[in-house]
């Protein structure tokens, strides 16, 4: 078949030099992007291999020490807070605010039954 059957002429389609021009162009940027996602790759199973790698934690203070421990302190300041409120900014005795009877007492004036 000739150019003039077809209807296409002959400048309208690159030559076969372009043609190559452009698949080699087309392969190099496949390869460039495949290069890429190969070094991210590596790289991801690099990081995953680290983490594997690594040591569990051991913690020096372990959790179930710290559920016990920490109340026990909370328990503490607030007893410490208390005898300075009631002995020195107060004029009770410090140890009073242990004491049931204080606290019965207290419960009595805020209810208002004393």
């Amino acid at each position: 078949m000739s150019m003039k059957q077809t209807g296409k002429s002959a400048e309208a389609r690159p030559s076969r030099q372009a043609m190559k021009e452009m698949r080699k162009k087309n392969r190099r940027q496949e390869s460039r992007v495949s290069e890429e996602n190969a070094a991210k790759i590596q790289t991801r199973k690099q990081l995953k291999e680290e983490r594997t790698k690594k040591k569990p934690r051991r913690r020096i203070f372990p959790l179930w020490l710290r559920i016990i421990v920490i109340p026990i302190l909370a328990a503490g300041a607030l007893a410490a807070g208390l005898m300075v409120g009631f002995g020195v900014i107060g004029d009770g005795t410090p140890t009073d605010v242990l004491k049931v009877e204080t606290w019965q007492h207290i419960i009595d004036i805020v209810a208002g039954t004393e």
